[in-house]
Protein backbone atom coordinates (compact mmCIF):
# COMPACT_ATOMS: atom_id res chain seq x y z
CA UNK A 1 0.00 0.00 0.00
CA UNK A 2 1.46 3.09 -1.34
CA UNK A 3 1.63 6.04 1.49
CA UNK A 4 -0.63 8.86 1.53
CA UNK A 5 2.08 11.58 1.14
CA UNK A 6 -0.54 14.66 0.83
CA UNK A 7 0.10 16.05 4.27
CA UNK A 8 -0.78 19.60 5.98
CA UNK A 9 1.11 20.42 9.00
CA UNK A 10 -0.73 22.68 11.74
CA UNK A 11 1.99 25.13 12.35
CA UNK A 12 1.79 27.46 15.13
CA UNK A 13 3.10 30.99 13.20
CA UNK A 14 1.54 30.60 9.93
CA UNK A 15 -1.51 27.22 10.62
CA UNK A 16 -1.76 25.30 7.98
CA UNK A 17 1.04 24.25 5.93
CA UNK A 18 1.03 21.72 3.10
CA UNK A 19 4.00 19.51 2.27
CA UNK A 20 4.21 20.17 -2.07
CA UNK A 21 5.54 17.55 -3.42
CA UNK A 22 6.12 13.81 -2.74
CA UNK A 23 10.04 14.04 -3.08
CA UNK A 24 9.78 17.14 -0.33
CA UNK A 25 8.13 14.67 1.81
CA UNK A 26 10.14 11.79 1.36
CA UNK A 27 13.31 14.22 1.93
CA UNK A 28 11.49 14.76 5.51
CA UNK A 29 11.26 11.53 6.38
CA UNK A 30 15.14 10.90 6.61
CA UNK A 31 16.79 10.55 9.45
CA UNK A 32 19.06 13.49 8.78
CA UNK A 33 16.02 15.56 8.69
CA UNK A 34 14.06 14.43 11.17
CA UNK A 35 16.99 14.68 13.44
CA UNK A 36 16.56 18.57 13.39
CA UNK A 37 13.36 17.96 15.56
CA UNK A 38 16.12 17.35 18.76
CA UNK A 39 18.10 20.83 17.99
CA UNK A 40 16.38 23.53 19.42
CA UNK A 41 16.49 26.38 17.41
CA UNK A 42 17.85 28.85 20.32
CA UNK A 43 20.01 26.79 22.28
CA UNK A 44 20.02 28.36 25.55
CA UNK A 45 18.26 31.38 25.11
CA UNK A 46 15.19 29.14 27.24
CA UNK A 47 17.25 30.38 29.67
CA UNK A 48 15.96 34.04 29.46
CA UNK A 49 12.85 33.41 27.79
CA UNK A 50 11.30 29.98 28.54
CA UNK A 51 8.85 30.15 25.59
CA UNK A 52 12.07 29.38 23.31
CA UNK A 53 11.61 25.62 22.79
CA UNK A 54 11.09 25.68 19.19
CA UNK A 55 13.34 23.45 17.02
CA UNK A 56 15.54 23.32 13.72
CA UNK A 57 12.57 21.45 12.57
CA UNK A 58 9.98 23.76 13.16
CA UNK A 59 12.32 26.68 11.03
CA UNK A 60 13.22 24.87 8.09
CA UNK A 61 8.89 23.26 7.80
CA UNK A 62 8.22 27.34 8.11
CA UNK A 63 11.05 28.35 5.76
CA UNK A 64 9.92 26.10 3.54
CA UNK A 65 6.15 27.29 3.47
CA UNK A 66 7.71 31.17 3.17
CA UNK A 67 9.70 30.21 0.07
CA UNK A 68 6.66 28.73 -1.60
CA UNK A 69 4.76 31.88 -1.13
CA UNK A 70 8.21 34.01 -2.08
CA UNK A 71 7.95 31.65 -5.27
CA UNK A 72 3.82 31.77 -5.95
CA UNK A 73 4.17 35.47 -6.03
CA UNK A 74 6.92 35.99 -7.97
CA UNK A 75 4.92 33.98 -10.70
CA UNK A 76 2.22 35.75 -10.40
CA UNK A 77 4.46 39.37 -11.31
CA UNK A 78 4.61 37.62 -14.73
CA UNK A 79 8.28 35.62 -13.63
CA UNK A 80 8.76 31.85 -15.50
CA UNK A 81 9.38 29.77 -12.28
CA UNK A 82 9.30 26.12 -13.67
CA UNK A 83 8.23 23.40 -11.41
CA UNK A 84 11.34 21.78 -11.34
CA UNK A 85 12.95 25.07 -10.12
CA UNK A 86 10.23 25.83 -7.30
CA UNK A 87 10.08 22.18 -5.91
CA UNK A 88 14.67 22.56 -5.99
CA UNK A 89 14.50 26.09 -4.31
CA UNK A 90 11.70 24.85 -1.46
CA UNK A 91 14.01 21.76 -0.92
CA UNK A 92 17.32 23.98 -0.57
CA UNK A 93 15.77 26.19 2.66
CA UNK A 94 14.64 22.96 3.46
CA UNK A 95 18.00 21.83 4.26
CA UNK A 96 20.18 24.74 4.61
CA UNK A 97 20.24 24.00 8.55
CA UNK A 98 20.89 20.33 8.63
CA UNK A 99 24.02 21.13 9.30
CA UNK A 100 23.86 22.34 12.71
CA UNK A 101 25.19 20.83 15.47
CA UNK A 102 23.83 21.03 18.99
CA UNK A 103 22.35 23.79 20.46
CA UNK A 104 22.29 25.27 16.93
CA UNK A 105 25.46 27.79 16.78
CA UNK A 106 26.52 27.92 20.19
CA UNK A 107 29.01 24.27 19.97
CA UNK A 108 29.91 24.36 16.23
CA UNK A 109 33.32 25.80 17.14
CA UNK A 110 33.83 23.13 19.53
CA UNK A 111 32.63 19.84 18.86
CA UNK A 112 34.46 20.26 15.62
CA UNK A 113 37.26 21.82 14.59
CA UNK A 114 37.16 24.32 11.64
CA UNK A 115 34.03 22.99 9.75
CA UNK A 116 30.69 25.65 9.86
CA UNK A 117 27.24 24.22 9.34
CA UNK A 118 27.02 25.46 5.90
CA UNK A 119 29.67 22.71 5.10
CA UNK A 120 27.73 19.76 6.58
CA UNK A 121 24.63 21.02 5.02
CA UNK A 122 26.10 20.73 1.67
CA UNK A 123 28.03 17.88 2.59
CA UNK A 124 24.37 15.97 3.85
CA UNK A 125 22.80 17.46 0.62
CA UNK A 126 25.66 15.16 -1.38
CA UNK A 127 24.27 12.17 0.40
CA UNK A 128 20.97 12.78 0.33
CA UNK A 129 21.16 13.44 -3.33
CA UNK A 130 23.07 10.07 -3.81
CA UNK A 131 20.28 8.09 -2.63
CA UNK A 132 17.12 9.87 -4.20
CA UNK A 133 19.16 9.34 -7.61
CA UNK A 134 20.40 12.86 -8.43
CA UNK A 135 16.75 14.12 -7.64
CA UNK A 136 18.54 17.57 -5.77
CA UNK A 137 20.61 17.92 -8.30
CA UNK A 138 19.11 21.24 -8.95
CA UNK A 139 18.60 22.31 -5.46
CA UNK A 140 22.51 21.51 -4.86
CA UNK A 141 23.05 24.44 -7.65
CA UNK A 142 20.56 26.50 -5.89
CA UNK A 143 22.04 26.41 -2.70
CA UNK A 144 25.55 26.92 -3.65
CA UNK A 145 24.95 29.30 -5.90
CA UNK A 146 25.69 27.85 -9.43
CA UNK A 147 22.47 27.81 -10.95
CA UNK A 148 22.20 29.99 -13.94
CA UNK A 149 19.44 31.99 -12.31
CA UNK A 150 20.48 33.89 -9.44
CA UNK A 151 17.81 35.70 -7.80
CA UNK A 152 16.53 31.62 -6.75
CA UNK A 153 20.11 31.18 -4.05
CA UNK A 154 19.53 34.75 -2.97
CA UNK A 155 15.64 34.01 -1.76
CA UNK A 156 17.75 30.97 0.39
CA UNK A 157 20.83 33.26 1.24
CA UNK A 158 21.05 36.99 0.73
CA UNK A 159 20.30 39.90 3.53
CA UNK A 160 16.74 39.47 2.86
CA UNK A 161 16.35 35.77 2.80
CA UNK A 162 13.88 33.08 3.50
CA UNK A 163 15.68 32.45 5.91
CA UNK A 164 15.94 35.30 7.89
CA UNK A 165 12.22 35.91 7.28
CA UNK A 166 11.32 32.86 9.18
CA UNK A 167 13.59 32.95 11.82
CA UNK A 168 12.59 36.78 13.01
CA UNK A 169 8.94 36.16 13.16
CA UNK A 170 9.14 32.49 14.62
CA UNK A 171 11.88 33.99 17.37
CA UNK A 172 9.40 36.77 18.16
CA UNK A 173 6.23 34.75 18.50
CA UNK A 174 8.19 31.92 21.00
CA UNK A 175 10.24 34.86 22.52
CA UNK A 176 6.90 36.60 23.40
CA UNK A 177 9.42 39.63 22.41
CA UNK A 178 6.31 40.94 20.63
CA UNK A 179 8.97 44.46 19.64
CA UNK A 180 10.68 41.95 17.04
CA UNK A 181 7.62 41.16 14.72
CA UNK A 182 8.51 41.81 10.83
CA UNK A 183 5.56 41.77 8.48
CA UNK A 184 6.99 38.84 6.84
CA UNK A 185 4.00 38.50 4.32
CA UNK A 186 4.45 42.10 3.02
CA UNK A 187 7.83 41.82 1.74
CA UNK A 188 7.31 38.68 0.30
CA UNK A 189 4.60 40.49 -1.82
CA UNK A 190 6.60 43.24 -2.24
CA UNK A 191 10.11 41.15 -3.50
CA UNK A 192 10.70 41.98 -8.00
CA UNK A 193 13.35 40.47 -10.05
CA UNK A 194 15.26 42.73 -11.84
CA UNK A 195 18.26 41.61 -13.73
CA UNK A 196 18.48 37.97 -12.76
CA UNK A 197 18.62 39.83 -8.97
CA UNK A 198 16.13 39.92 -5.69
CA UNK A 199 14.64 43.77 -5.83
CA UNK A 200 12.03 44.93 -3.44
CA UNK A 201 9.57 47.31 -4.74
CA UNK A 202 9.72 51.11 -3.68
CA UNK A 203 6.41 50.60 -1.69
CA UNK A 204 7.84 47.74 0.32
CA UNK A 205 10.99 50.26 1.76
CA UNK A 206 9.16 50.74 4.97
CA UNK A 207 8.50 47.34 5.45
CA UNK A 208 12.40 46.75 5.32
CA UNK A 209 13.52 49.44 7.41
CA UNK A 210 11.15 47.32 10.18
CA UNK A 211 12.61 44.07 8.87
CA UNK A 212 15.95 45.84 9.57
CA UNK A 213 14.94 47.55 12.87
CA UNK A 214 13.11 44.29 14.56
CA UNK A 215 16.59 42.32 12.90
CA UNK A 216 18.95 44.37 15.26
CA UNK A 217 16.35 44.53 18.18
CA UNK A 218 16.17 40.76 18.25
CA UNK A 219 20.11 40.42 18.35
CA UNK A 220 20.58 42.48 20.83
CA UNK A 221 17.52 41.60 23.29
CA UNK A 222 17.43 37.79 22.49
CA UNK A 223 20.29 36.28 20.44
CA UNK A 224 22.99 38.23 22.49
CA UNK A 225 21.00 38.88 25.68
CA UNK A 226 23.74 38.46 28.33
CA UNK A 227 22.01 35.92 30.27
CA UNK A 228 21.88 33.59 27.02
CA UNK A 229 25.76 34.80 25.66
CA UNK A 230 26.77 33.49 29.60
CA UNK A 231 25.06 30.54 29.36
CA UNK A 232 26.67 29.39 26.10
CA UNK A 233 29.85 30.52 26.97
CA UNK A 234 29.49 28.26 30.06
CA UNK A 235 28.16 25.27 27.90
CA UNK A 236 31.49 25.86 25.86
CA UNK A 237 33.47 25.71 28.69
CA UNK A 238 31.92 22.08 29.74
CA UNK A 239 32.65 20.87 26.57
CA UNK A 240 36.09 22.20 25.97
CA UNK A 241 36.39 20.46 29.80
CA UNK A 242 35.55 17.59 28.65
CA UNK A 243 37.63 16.93 25.56
CA UNK A 244 40.59 18.11 27.55
CA UNK A 245 40.17 15.19 30.29
CA UNK A 246 39.58 12.74 26.92
CA UNK A 247 42.40 13.87 25.75
CA UNK A 248 44.61 13.27 28.63
CA UNK A 249 43.03 9.71 28.95
CA UNK A 250 41.00 10.50 31.69
CA UNK A 251 37.88 8.62 31.95
CA UNK A 252 34.71 10.41 30.64
CA UNK A 253 31.19 9.18 29.97
CA UNK A 254 29.37 10.67 26.96
CA UNK A 255 27.03 9.12 24.79
CA UNK A 256 29.00 6.92 21.82
CA UNK A 257 27.84 9.69 19.24
CA UNK A 258 28.87 12.63 21.39
CA UNK A 259 31.98 10.46 22.57
CA UNK A 260 33.15 10.54 18.47
CA UNK A 261 33.59 13.95 18.75
CA UNK A 262 34.86 14.58 22.47
CA UNK A 263 37.39 12.05 21.42
CA UNK A 264 38.85 13.32 17.93
CA UNK A 265 39.28 16.20 16.42
CA UNK A 266 37.10 16.57 13.14
CA UNK A 267 37.35 18.53 10.23
CA UNK A 268 35.80 18.88 7.10
CA UNK A 269 37.87 16.48 5.31
CA UNK A 270 37.15 13.62 8.32
CA UNK A 271 33.40 14.22 7.37
CA UNK A 272 33.79 13.81 3.61
CA UNK A 273 36.14 10.30 3.78
CA UNK A 274 34.31 9.01 6.63
CA UNK A 275 30.55 7.22 6.86
CA UNK A 276 30.66 6.72 10.77
CA UNK A 277 31.51 10.02 11.63
CA UNK A 278 28.19 10.88 9.29
CA UNK A 279 26.44 8.73 10.85
CA UNK A 280 27.50 9.57 14.17
CA UNK A 281 26.71 13.19 13.57
CA UNK A 282 23.53 12.29 12.29
CA UNK A 283 21.98 11.08 16.13
CA UNK A 284 24.18 13.80 17.46
CA UNK A 285 21.55 16.35 18.87
CA UNK A 286 20.45 18.40 22.27
CA UNK A 287 20.04 15.32 24.05
CA UNK A 288 23.30 13.60 23.95
CA UNK A 289 24.91 17.30 25.89
CA UNK A 290 22.22 17.33 28.21
CA UNK A 291 22.61 13.23 29.08
CA UNK A 292 25.85 13.62 29.54
CA UNK A 293 26.08 16.65 31.43
CA UNK A 294 23.55 15.15 34.01
CA UNK A 295 26.35 12.41 34.77
CA UNK A 296 29.14 14.92 34.63
CA UNK A 297 27.90 16.78 37.78
CA UNK A 298 29.23 13.38 40.02
CA UNK A 299 32.38 13.23 37.57
CA UNK A 300 35.73 13.35 40.07
CA UNK A 301 37.04 16.17 38.12
CA UNK A 302 36.28 19.53 39.81
CA UNK A 303 36.27 21.68 36.89
CA UNK A 304 33.48 19.74 34.92
CA UNK A 305 31.35 18.91 38.21
CA UNK A 306 31.29 22.50 39.18
CA UNK A 307 30.81 23.65 35.77
CA UNK A 308 27.88 21.05 34.95
CA UNK A 309 26.38 21.35 38.03
CA UNK A 310 25.96 25.22 37.80
CA UNK A 311 24.52 25.03 34.22
CA UNK A 312 22.08 21.99 34.87
CA UNK A 313 20.57 24.12 38.12
CA UNK A 314 20.97 27.25 35.85
CA UNK A 315 23.49 28.89 37.94
CA UNK A 316 24.42 31.28 35.24
CA UNK A 317 27.95 33.10 35.23
CA UNK A 318 27.57 37.14 36.26
CA UNK A 319 28.23 38.88 33.25
CA UNK A 320 29.33 42.60 32.51
CA UNK A 321 28.56 44.10 28.64
CA UNK A 322 30.83 46.77 27.89
CA UNK A 323 32.05 48.77 25.12
CA UNK A 324 35.41 49.13 26.66
CA UNK A 325 37.78 46.18 26.53
CA UNK A 326 38.15 45.02 30.22
CA UNK A 327 42.20 45.56 31.27
CA UNK A 328 44.48 42.59 31.84
CA UNK A 329 44.93 43.99 35.33
CA UNK A 330 40.42 44.02 36.36
CA UNK A 331 40.70 40.12 34.50
CA UNK A 332 43.55 39.05 37.07
CA UNK A 333 41.71 40.68 40.13
CA UNK A 334 38.77 38.32 38.89
CA UNK A 335 40.75 35.07 38.54
CA UNK A 336 42.28 35.39 41.74
CA UNK A 337 39.23 35.98 43.48
CA UNK A 338 37.60 32.79 42.10
CA UNK A 339 40.68 30.98 42.33
CA UNK A 340 40.81 30.76 45.72
CA UNK A 341 37.22 30.60 46.53
CA UNK A 342 37.44 27.55 44.54
CA UNK A 343 41.05 26.44 45.01
CA UNK A 344 41.55 26.35 41.31
CA UNK A 345 45.32 25.88 39.96
CA UNK A 346 46.25 28.10 36.93
CA UNK A 347 45.05 25.63 33.98
CA UNK A 348 41.05 25.18 35.87
CA UNK A 349 40.69 29.29 36.59
CA UNK A 350 40.86 29.47 32.85
CA UNK A 351 37.24 27.46 32.58
CA UNK A 352 35.46 30.41 35.20
CA UNK A 353 36.71 33.65 33.90
CA UNK A 354 35.84 34.39 30.56
CA UNK A 355 36.35 37.29 28.33
CA UNK A 356 35.57 38.57 24.76
CA UNK A 357 33.50 40.48 22.17
CA UNK A 358 30.31 40.11 20.11
CA UNK A 359 29.15 42.15 17.50
CA UNK A 360 25.88 42.83 15.54
CA UNK A 361 25.26 44.36 12.62
CA UNK A 362 21.63 44.83 11.14
CA UNK A 363 23.05 45.28 7.95
CA UNK A 364 26.30 45.38 5.76
CA UNK A 365 25.73 46.40 2.59
CA UNK A 366 28.33 44.21 0.26
CA UNK A 367 27.81 41.82 -2.77
CA UNK A 368 24.87 40.93 -1.50
CA UNK A 369 23.03 44.53 -0.11
CA UNK A 370 19.28 44.74 -0.24
CA UNK A 371 18.05 46.91 -3.54
CA UNK A 372 15.22 48.99 -4.02
CA UNK A 373 13.55 49.33 -7.42
CA UNK A 374 11.52 52.49 -8.20
CA UNK A 375 8.63 53.26 -10.68
CA UNK A 376 10.67 54.27 -13.06
CA UNK A 377 12.94 50.75 -12.67
CA UNK A 378 16.34 52.60 -10.64
CA UNK A 379 18.14 50.14 -8.98
CA UNK A 380 19.94 51.31 -6.03
CA UNK A 381 21.05 50.35 -2.46
CA UNK A 382 18.40 50.32 -0.06
CA UNK A 383 20.67 52.74 2.24
CA UNK A 384 20.77 54.80 -0.96
CA UNK A 385 17.10 54.71 -1.68
CA UNK A 386 15.83 55.72 1.17
CA UNK A 387 15.38 58.73 3.05
CA UNK A 388 15.32 57.06 6.17
CA UNK A 389 18.47 58.14 8.65
CA UNK A 390 17.93 54.71 10.48
CA UNK A 391 18.68 52.22 7.93
CA UNK A 392 22.28 54.08 7.53
CA UNK A 393 22.90 53.62 11.02
CA UNK A 394 22.28 50.25 10.91
CA UNK A 395 24.95 49.04 8.80
CA UNK A 396 27.46 50.26 11.32
CA UNK A 397 29.01 46.89 13.14
CA UNK A 398 28.48 47.27 16.91
CA UNK A 399 30.72 45.67 19.37
CA UNK A 400 30.43 45.19 22.71
CA UNK A 401 33.11 43.11 25.41
CA UNK A 402 31.92 41.17 27.95
CA UNK A 403 33.65 39.84 31.18
CA UNK A 404 31.62 36.64 33.17
CA UNK A 405 32.51 35.12 35.72
CA UNK A 406 30.19 32.79 39.05
CA UNK A 407 27.95 35.07 40.36
CA UNK A 408 28.29 33.22 43.71
CA UNK A 409 31.17 35.76 43.91
CA UNK A 410 30.32 39.38 44.12
CA UNK A 411 33.50 40.70 42.65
Amino acid sequence: MVANKNKIINDPVYGFVTIPTNLIFDIIEEPVFQRLRRIKQLGLTDFVYPGALHTRFQHAIGAMHLMSKALSSLRKKGNIISNDEMEATQIAILLHDIGHGPFSHTLEASILTGVNHEEISLLLMKNLNIKFDGALDLALKIFNNTYHRHFFHQLVSSQLDVDRLDYLQRDCFFTGVSEGAIGAERIIQMLAISNDNIVVEEKGIYSVENFLNSRRFMYWQVYLHKTTVSAEIMLIQIIKRAKDLIHKGESVFATPSLMTFLSQDITIDTFKNNSDIINSFILLDDYDIWTSIKLWIDHPDKVLSILSKMILFRKIFKVILSIEEPSEETIQIYEKQVAQYYNLNDEEIKYFVLNGFITNAAYLAGNESINVISKKGEVSDITLASDLPNIKAMSKIVKKFYLCWPRELIL
